[in-house]
């Protein structure tokens, strides 16, 4: 007697909870070659290592062994070579440091094969991960270090591990011969940005149902397709490049990864590897338009379906002018390291709602909350709350955000429109108060932004003895302006109370590793 097939839980899973999952799989291909053979062996992947990273590179390497798993510039592995050497690796990290299920492991790398290898490794053994951020300073690092306590950092040659930690470089990781079966799945532990104070740890145990919504609306709305190599320049310790990556995985494509981002690079990685989609950072975007239309017609860019912009403000200009350059294939993805990606914006909404985050993801779901939890009417602002497979469940010191209804607070205020895509409108704790009257910092900076000598813009808040807050801009440049232009252009187009009493021009902002602005480091004169 035959035992029949039976689809692995967490395909189903997802595809019932995401809700027009399966169709956008198997019209991307991912499903294509999915027969009884391949389910036998990802059925026993998944009762080993559980929903975690290890079981979405052990699949990837059945159903796809001798495409691309990871390539960086020259070099590259197939799946079948990284999930052999990811076998050994966590073998060796149980025999010479002992691992096992719970150990905890830190990866400092940037974005290389390594980076993948220590933490598909880590996650064979059903260790807990925690991604470190490679801009830390060297007290930041030690500081986060002797909080979280690892059995273990990963890092590469490049940085310096503070006295005490036990340490392993990331070019020189064990082999091994067998690894212990884990009994746990391990939890991924992000940092947040920390641009607003010190970093917390968010950790999540990763599921196939929290990945469904993003897959599917990837799929939907992105118009990528399974196997189409994937050039992720963001750090893949962040947010969005770590759930890009896990979403490459799982459609079995290529991730194209460099240390360190280059804009020309990028467009010659496109070009090199027939790339579908890229996912970038704003600042990266405006950095491939500095390039100017010259240098990038030198690229083929044919096989470019979507450029993902994420992890910070992308912008109603930026997004203009680079559907202009590139054509339609920009989205902007909107989440946090405690919600994942809870809304995704097209090219077409991009357009036709300039400013706008987009919709939410299948399976999430967005709310706009006043400040008594009650739901605010279209177009009002108000606390913006998702909910969806992604969010996580509180941060490492038992603190959370706020939980209204099963959705989590975002920490930003926005409204929807009459089509229910999303608006950002600040952050809670940015929102100014000049004089009686609320401003909310992102409609002026995006107004500032749209001054063709205006290449970026933030907006804060300072004390003030009349008017208890006063309103003083920060400015790039992309051409000569004076003060007084900008100020007048801001007068022009928005009321009198939302005017910038002084504009500070300046040669760059100061960000964090994924492009964020630090605002703490922006000082008045």
């Amino acid at each position: 007697m035959i035992r029949p097939i039976r689809a692995p839980e967490w395909l189903i899973h997802g595809a019932i909870e995401a809700g027009g999952l399966s169709v956008a799989l198997i019209r991307s291909g991912v499903w294509r070659s999915a027969g009884p053979s391949h389910l036998v062996r990802i059925e026993k992947a998944l009762r080993t290592w559980g929903q975690s990273m290890a079981t979405l590179a052990a699949v990837a390497a059945i159903r796809f062994p001798e495409r691309p798993a990871v390539i960086c510039g020259d070099e590259q592995l197939t799946y079948t070579e990284l999930d052999a050497r990811c076998e050994r690796i966590a073998a060796g990290l149980h025999e010479q440091y002992g691992l096992v299920a719970g150990s905890k492991v830190a990866v400092l790398c940037r974005n290389h094969a390594g980076f993948l290898e220590a933490t598909l490794s880590a996650s064979r053994l059903g260790a807990d991960v925690l991604f470190v951020n490679t801009e830390f300073a060297t007290p930041q690092l030690a500081a986060v270090l002797a909080q979280h306590k690892p059995d273990l950092l990963i890092h590469d040659p490049e940085f310096t591990p503070p006295p005490g930690v036990r340490s392993v470089l990331s070019s020189d990781l064990p082999m091994g011969s067998e690894a212990p079966v884990p009994d746990r799945v391990g939890h991924i532990t992000l940092l947040t940005s920390g641009t607003t104070g010190t970093p917390k740890a968010a950790p999540r145990v990763p599921t196939a149902w929290g990945l469904a919504g993003l897959t599917g609306s990837a799929l939907q709305r992105f118009g990528i397709r399974a196997g189409e190599p994937m050039v992720i320049a963001p750090p893949l310790f962040h947010g969005v490049g770590l759930l890009m990556s896990m979403l490459a995985l799982f459609l079995g494509s290529p991730l194209v990864l460099r240390p360190r981002f280059d804009a020309a690079t990028l467009l010659a990685d496109v070009e090199a590897t027939r790339a579908g989609s890229v996912v970038a950072v704003p600042v990266m975007l405006r950095r491939l338009l500095e390039l100017g239309p010259t240098e990038i017609a030198r690229y083929d860019l044919h096989s470019l379906r979507a450029v993902i912009s994420g992890a910070a403000q992308l912008g109603a200009p930026l997004a203009e002018r680079f559907v202009e350059r590139f054509g339609p294939v920009l989205c902007d993805a909107y989440g946090s390291s405690e919600v994942g990606i809870a809304t995704i914006a097209t090219s077409a909404d991009l357009l036709a709602a300039p400013g706008t985050v987009g919709r939410p993801c299948l399976g999430s779901s967005i709310r706009i909350l006043d400040d008594h939890d009650r739901q605010v009417p279209t177009g009002t602002t108000g606390r913006i709350f998702a909910g969806g497979g992604l969010v996580f469940g509180g941060y490492s010191d038992g603190s959370s955000k706020t939980v209204v209804d099963g959705r989590m607070s975002t920490g930003d205020l926005g409204h929807l429109d009459a089509a229910g895509r999303l608006f950002i409108d600040g952050r809670e704790d940015d929102m100014i108060v000049s004089g009686g009257e609320n401003v909310y910092p992102v409609e002026v900076e995006q107004c500032l932004a749209a001054h063709p000598a205006v290449a970026e813009a933030v907006v804060a808040g300072v004390p003030d003895e009349e008017f208890g807050q006063r309103l003083i801009a920060y400015v790039v440049l992309t051409e000569p302006a004076t003060e007084d232009d900008l100020i007048a252009h801001v007068k022009a187009n928005l009321a009198r109370y939302k005017t910038p009493r002084r504009v500070v021009i300046l040669d760059e902002f100061p960000r964090n590793a994924t492009g964020k602005v630090v605002r703490s480091k922006l000082t008045p004169p």
